[in-house]
């Protein structure tokens, strides 16, 4: 140690240069070189699965600059390399042969004709953006020396690559290779390469329509050079100097524009602007072939003024988005088209029928055979009718929703309860439903609240993820199946054998219920011609579910599949209706041409541990009883064995001929017939023999058994119904409007008299309506039909003065 500071005291001077030295280097790296080397915006680039390009957008500050990328394509590697700085893994950020010819060069020509710089050196020029001279060069030099130590040489080529002009406002290999070329850089081939890699040196040559030959002679150049240091073959240099030069620049792919808009939003934090690449989970292929089918339909939508539409496809077991088609592609952007269809809230018409329909079977409230009531329905001043203005009186619960009926969905949403669906939808992942219940009232099964097209996918997407892991989940339920869809990947552990005593016995939605539902969608017609169907040749089986709101403003299909599902809405994004905007003729095409693009897979798997076979009543659907004659053996969920018996079926008691009803006052109980019959109420007996000529109206009572009284088995109001308010409005010609009252007598043909008030009407035969002008104020109408039989009603009438 001694020995140590006798030395230093001895030779303090050059011990103090030794000390400054790398300080004084590391000041003037500190002060001349930007830390980090770059902080320039870039462009958000988005990939789909394969990192195929699928949409960028320019950068902050006007430039076409992908995100840094440290891989390089080998045949950059070696063209830059030879153009620009042979010994560029042998000198140490200078190189001197290089230098040293520059000068002698310079010095013969009297003038700047070469400047030996390396590719370290030019990326510290290009960190630095200062201007070209000998101080700055020398500056460079020494800055060079101190970049090639910190880092290695495929990062200092790889940050050249990535901040070096390449003409116009495009910087950066990347950038260069999909706007000249329209490919990634590894695709490219060595003529297209060559012609990237001159162009650093001189970016202003790929000016279109300028110097053209220039670049064609350096890239010609620069491919000798490769063929002669052995890099390419003679043959491949030929063919090489035959590919065209790139023209103007081109445009970048935009095969999910919304989607690209959506990430920059949702996913681009300002305070981090290098994250700016996200490989998606979309399908590029796919992605493709569903934006091209939504021009194609959409040149006839055009005519009738329709000019948006989207569509999604979620692969159901991941929940991830294979396809994400904002909106139809449109330069001119003359109808909205930038609008992201997708997320925005829109009336989803009739889509949500299906989920009240599991949510009543999962309570046991209803069978998939129950029957519902169609008839003229209404409730505090909201009368609901079917989109083809009919009535079937009654309809199985089933083919209520394969025909896609209002007036029975309506009837079942107020048995199960608006508050209740209201909050179901809202735990199944409905953001956009964020009034109370009461604002929706019984108009949300009908599309009276607002839905997004990837909020409605997710759903039907975890119903059928929650059915397929149903029987591998030792039937019970993973409360984790059930998630909206997702556009990134994430990180998916190892699937582990689930420990059932962790997993649910119940769920808001039960398999059997959501087996039950998909049966049912099943069964609904495609539309159109079968011939057509055919053409698309699809075989396997969907549950799919059309929607079109109020106003022919929106059009959706929604189909499933164990696979997939896919979702299609048709509109415009400004909500203006158009004549024959529907669900089933516009959205459903495009949905099952969709589906005949993707893989077929076998039909959901019954889960039977959530099942039961049962009788039911053949004729009213319900839970059969002993006087049910004709019984159907069914599967039914088996929360549906709380379910209510059947209420049609009765004893009645005929004579002996067969042919009238009789009771003891007028008939011996031994010449008695008893018999079971199936007995509708008379309003839906009305028009459910209409439809059904097997249904047999319950037999008049013989002559001598008649009874005058209630009425109330025969004869029922149809409207108005009890404690009724009515509005009438004036007509257009100032006149006072007027109210249709109808009745439905079990015996059409009996008469009917009307009284209002205490005034005589009239009487009704065979069709039991009258037009009235009753002033305005309460009143009570009374009917008596011939047999004596009375009904009465009161209701409140309120005229527009």
């Amino acid at each position: 140690m001694r020995k140590v500071i006798a030395f230093v005291q001895k030779h303090k001077r050059k011990c103090i240069v030794l000390l400054l030295v790398p300080f004084s280097f590391a000041v003037f790296v500190k002060i001349f070189l930007p830390d980090p080397l770059f902080n320039t915006p870039v462009c958000l680039v988005v990939e789909d699965r394969n990192e195929q390009l699928l949409g960028a957008t320019i950068a902050g500050d006007g430039q076409w600059r992908f995100p840094y990328n440290p891989v390089i394509p080998e045949k950059f590697r070696q063209a830059s390399i030879c153009f620009e700085d042979k010994r560029f893994y042998s000198h140490f950020g200078v190189d001197p042969i290089a230098v040293g010819r520059a000068l002698m060069q310079n010095f013969r020509s009297n003038k700047r004709v070469s400047g030996g710089s390396t590719i370290t050196m030019q990326l510290v020029r290009l960190a630095r953006n200062k201007p070209r001279n000998i101080i700055q060069k020398s500056i460079e030099m020494v800055l060079a020396v101190y970049v090639d130590l910190v880092y290695s040489k495929d990062e200092i080529l790889a940050l050249y690559a990535w901040q070096a002009p390449f003409g116009g406002n495009v910087v950066g290999l990347e950038a260069a290779s999909w706007r000249y070329f329209g490919r990634k850089p590894g695709q490219l081939s060595w003529g297209e390469t060559a012609a990237l890699a001159v162009l650093p040196n001189s970016p202003a040559l790929i000016h279109p329509g300028r110097n053209r030959k220039w670049l064609q002679s350096k890239r010609d150049f620069l491919l000798d050079k490769l063929r002669d240091n052995g890099t390419i073959d003679s043959l491949t240099c030929l063919i090489s100097k035959l590919e065209p030069l790139p023209e103007k620049p081109l445009s970048l792919p935009q095969l999910a524009p919304q989607l690209t808009d959506r990430i920059f939003f949702d996913q681009v934090d300002p305070k981090k602007p290098g994250l700016a690449k996200f490989v998606t989970t979309i399908d590029a292929g796919l992605q493709q072939q569903v934006n091209e089918m939504l021009k194609r339909h959409s040149a006839a939508w055009i005519a009738n003024g329709i000019h948006n539409a989207a569509a999604v496809v979620i692969d159901v077991e991941t929940g991830k988005a294979l396809v994400y088609a904002g909106n139809i592609s449109d330069d001119k952007k003359a109808h909205h088209n930038e609008v992201d269809v997708i997320v925005a809230p829109r009336s989803p018409g009739s889509t949500l029928k299906p989920l009240l329909f599991s949510a009543m079977l999962t309570d046991g409230l209803i069978l998939p055979t129950t029957l519902i009531p169609d008839i003229p329905t209404q409730i505090a001043g909201y009368a609901p009718k079917n989109f083809n203005l009919d009535y079937d009186g009654a309809v199985a619960a089933r083919k209520a929703l394969s025909r896609s009926l209002n007036v029975p969905a309506i009837r079942m949403l107020r048995t199960y309860g608006v508050e209740r669906f209201h909050l179901l939808l809202q735990r199944m992942g409905m953001t956009t439903i964020n009034q109370p219940a009461s604002h929706y009232g019984l108009s949300l099964i009908l599309g009276g609240g607002e839905i997004s097209l990837w909020e409605l996918s997710g759903i039907y997407a975890s119903m059928a993820r929650m059915l397929n892991n149903y029987h591998g989940n030792s039937g019970r339920y993973d409360k984790n199946d059930w998630f909206m869809p997702r556009y990134l990947p994430i990180n998916e552990p190892i699937k582990k054998e689930h420990d059932i005593f962790k997993l649910d016995e119940t769920f808001f939605l039960n398999a059997g219920a959501i087996w039950s539902t998909f049966e049912a969608m099943e069964e609904v017609m495609r539309p159109g011609e079968e011939a057509i169907w055919k053409d698309l040749n699809i075989t396997q089986k969907i549950a799919w579910k059309t929607g079109t709101s109020y106003g022919f403003r929106d059009g959706w299909a929604i189909g499933c599949t164990p696979k997939y599902v896919v979702g299609v809405w048709v509109g415009n994004a400004d909500g203006e209706g158009r004549p024959g905007l529907t669900g089933i003729a516009t959205a459903a095409p495009v949905m099952f041409e969709i589906f005949a693009q993707l893989p077929e897979s076998k039909w959901f798997d019954m889960p039977y541990d959530d099942l039961e076979k049962v009788a039911v009543c053949s004729e009213s659907g319900f839970r059969a009883l002993d006087i049910c004659e004709q019984k159907d053996s069914v599967w039914i969920p088996r929360s549906g064995m709380k379910s209510p018996p059947c209420p049609y079926h009765q004893l009645i008691h005929l004579d002996a001929t067969g042919k009238y009803r009789v009771h003891s006052e007028c008939e011996s109980t031994i010449n008695m017939v008893h018999k079971s019959w199936f007995v509708l109420p008379p309003a839906m007996e009305w028009y459910y023999k209409t439809k059904n000529q097997h249904y047999k109206v319950l037999p008049d009572f013989r002559a001598d058994c008649i009874q005058n009284g209630s009425a109330d088995a025969d004869m029922e109001i149809i409207y108005p119904k009890q404690k009724t308010t009515i509005y009438v409005p004036i007509e257009i010609d100032g006149t006072p409007g007027k109210t249709i009252f109808e009745v439905a007598h079990r015996n059409p043909s009996t008469i009917i008299y009307w009284h209002l008030d205490d005034q005589y009407l009239g009487s009704t035969k065979n069709f039991h309506q009258m037009a009235l002008y009753p002033a305005a104020g309460k009143h009570l109408l009374y009917l008596i039909d011939e047999h004596g039989g009375r009904l009465e009603q009161y209701f409140e009438l309120i005229r527009k003065e």
